[in-house]
């Protein structure tokens, strides 16, 4: 039974996604899955929802990606011809993605380092 009602706040958050996406189609385009995930996260963060009610199937949906990931890959193969048309795009688009992200995280983490480095050195002269 604890299984079915941590499944069901996961679909719960997932039917709110879906509807918020639904509801700003017309604005910007953000699939459901995401706005649900933003929604659980902000849930929990508040501790509007405990983390007890959704930490098992949580830690077993993580454990097994895998397994979600095996749709995407045989529509991929499904529809091979259309992507072999456009490989050059997809690398280009794959190359500049990945580099904006590691300069983007590589920047946050300097920051949050220096801003930390800056409590303890603070924290040290006030001891002083």
């Amino acid at each position: 039974m604890k299984i079915i009602k941590q499944l069901f706040w996961i679909f719960l958050f997932s039917l709110l996604g879906t509807i918020v996406s639904e509801l700003i189609s017309s604005f910007i385009a953000i699939p459901g899955s995401v706005i649900g995930m933003i929604l659980m996260f902000f849930a929990l963060h508040t501790k509007l929802l405990d983390i007890e009610k959704v930490d098992s199937v949580a830690t077993w949906i993580t454990a097994n990606m895998a397994i979600l990931f095996v749709p995407s890959g045989v529509g991929i193969m499904a529809n091979f011809d259309v992507l072999a048309d456009r490989w050059w795009q997809l690398i280009i688009i794959m190359l500049v993605t990945t580099t904006l992200t590691m300069i983007l995280v590589g920047r946050s983490v300097q920051g949050i380092k220096r801003r930390d480095d800056a409590k303890k050195l603070n924290k040290e002269r006030m001891g002083d």
